[in-house]
């Protein structure tokens, strides 16, 4: 039967598999998976599908939208959803489908950037003071949860109002806010290893403090790590659409979904619904799709859960 099996796999000399055989792999780990952890995994599915798409969407709008962003010659003005317009078309005659796949790629750029750039500073912040501990530990703790007591859309209000409006400025804005929710979950992470058994015999051995904390304790951080990242984008999708709608996001020129409802609301009371409805679906579509990601990835992580 094994003879068989291989068999089966091999299409060509030299042991290379077949797709229908790969393919077929994949549907029996994706199967067991399913078995394994029930439905958070296909919430976890549901959400990658979802974010795979609007990447898609961002990384090549021009395979998928009728007109330019910009373009003010598609049609009639305000025309309402049509064959030729499925979203229909805004003040200026531009076509809303184009607007809502081209301003996939701004929202994405803006929430992946300030995600990583609030957990390059927060996570070696976090693991460093909760290491040390101290007086240094104290200090930025303080900063940190100072930062942290402020709602994070008025702080983030206020750092775009400074900086005024920009691509790279907003992206700052909104990644000052998630910098205190890295460090303080890296924090106490790392206050509870640095106790653990394993990280004891690594200094008993000899072992340095910065070989203790980047090969003994952050690798047990990353997993908690990814989880927060995937629901922070999405928690930066909304302020990023926040305050591009109050006015205080991008430049003119640069097609936003939160600039664009911003847009749309003057014209919803003469009927005209479908400039904010589509830009506010593709908003909600987007959050959810790393919400869910990351509570699927919450719960499949939770170790509780294999003992179901």
């Amino acid at each position: 039967m094994e003879k068989i099996d291989k068999t089966d796999k091999m299409t060509v000399p030299g042991g290379r598999y077949s797709p229908a055989s790969l393919f077929s792999g994949f549907i029996k780990k994706i199967s067991k998976a399913h078995k394994t952890y029930g439905v958070e995994w296909w919430i976890m599915i549901a959400g990658i599908a979802i974010v795979l798409f609007m990447i898609f969407m961002a990384f090549f709008p021009y395979l998928l939208a009728p007109f330019g962003p910009e373009n003010q010659s598609t049609g009639p003005q305000l025309a309402a959803p049509s064959a030729a317009h499925p979203f229909g078309t805004d003040n200026l005659q531009r076509d809303v489908l184009s607007r809502v796949i081209y301003g996939s790629r701004t929202i994405l750029g803006v929430a992946f950037a300030a995600a990583f750039l609030s957990s390059i500073i927060g996570i070696p912040l976090g693991l460093i003071s909760g290491y040390a501990g101290g007086i240094f530990d104290r200090i930025l703790s303080l900063i940190m949860d100072s930062i942290y007591s402020f709602p994070g859309l008025i702080l983030a209000i206020a750092f775009a109002a400074m900086l005024g409006p920009g691509v790279i400025n907003i992206t700052l804005a909104v990644s000052v806010i998630y910098i205190p929710t890295y460090f303080r979950l890296v924090r106490g992470q790392v206050l509870t290893l640095k106790e653990e058994l394993y990280v004891e015999a690594a200094r008993s051995i000899g072992a340095g403090d910065s070989s203790i904390l980047f090969k003994y304790i952050f690798p047990n951080v990353i997993a908690t790590v990814a989880i927060v990242f995937s629901l922070n984008i999405a928690d930066a999708i909304m302020t990023e659409a926040a305050l591009s709608y109050i006015g205080l996001g991008l430049p003119a020129g640069i097609p936003d979904w939160g600039m664009d409802i911003s847009i749309g609301k003057s014209f919803l009371p003469s009927g005209v619904w479908w400039m904010i409805t589509f830009p506010g679906l593709a908003i909600i579509l987007l959050a959810l799709g790393f919400t869910m990601l990351g509570e699927g990835l919450s719960e499949i992580l939770n170790p509780r859960l294999l003992e179901k």
